[in-house]
């Protein structure tokens, strides 16, 4: 996870970080707007490489034209791409998201799963996506290890420089109590979006701490 000559932060280092971010935003939740658990899932696969405002801009209309799977499953693939061909890489998520419904309309009965091994296995869902899914929809201790988690981590040297969104996972997860892995991955959400945006990299990160 570390090259030889990476000086990492100890596990109680690590974790005054991570607790310091965690104060700064006590109410801190996701922002992506949902109301099923279906539509969640949706939501986080359109959320891929754009911002959650621009998901949050297509989805009020996709989510009445697309109210469970079966509707979406049975869409044509250029009404689907026309709802959201204003996020990027918006012909890729129509397939992913027209063919996860079809799964989980014919497997599941229009039930999105409840586990990861299940999760992972639907087009365009990596772990990511099936840890926001867990956490936010069922209350399940889940870190969702996005581009802010990474870059954070790295930056405070809670991980190394090659470390991977795995590695990275299970390094937080080994550092937080489980109660604490929601709360604190959105902290870090929030904190790497508004507090210590990607363009501020030159700057110790430290400064950005309370």
């Amino acid at each position: 996870m570390a090259n030889d000559n990476e000086k990492l932060l100890s596990d109680d280092q690590a974790r005054e970080v991570l607790k310091r971010i965690a104060s700064m935003y006590p109410d801190a939740k996701g922002e992506l707007k949902w109301d099923t658990v279906f539509h969640l899932l949706c939501a986080v696969l359109m959320s891929a490489q754009t911002t959650d405002k621009m998901v949050n801009s297509v989805t009020p209309k996709f989510y009445v034209d697309y109210p469970d799977s079966f509707a979406l499953a049975a869409a044509d693939i250029t009404d689907i791409e026309d709802h959201i061909k204003t996020i990027g890489l918006y012909r890729t998520k129509a397939k992913h998201l027209k063919e996860t419904a079809q799964i989980i309309s014919s497997t599941y009965n229009g039930e999105v799963p409840k586990d990861k091994k299940k999760l992972v296995k639907l087009p365009g869902v990596g772990e990511k996506t099936a840890n926001v899914v867990l956490a936010e929809a069922f209350g399940i201790p889940a870190i969702a290890v996005d581009t802010h988690v990474s870059r954070i981590s790295k930056r405070f040297k809670i991980v190394g420089e090659k470390a991977t969104p795995h590695q990275i996972e299970k390094r937080l997860e080994q550092l937080l109590p489980e109660q604490e892995w929601i709360h604190t991955h959105h902290a870090m959400i929030l904190f790497g979006r508004y507090t210590m945006p990607a363009r501020a990299k030159n700057k110790d990160p430290y400064s950005f701490l309370k």
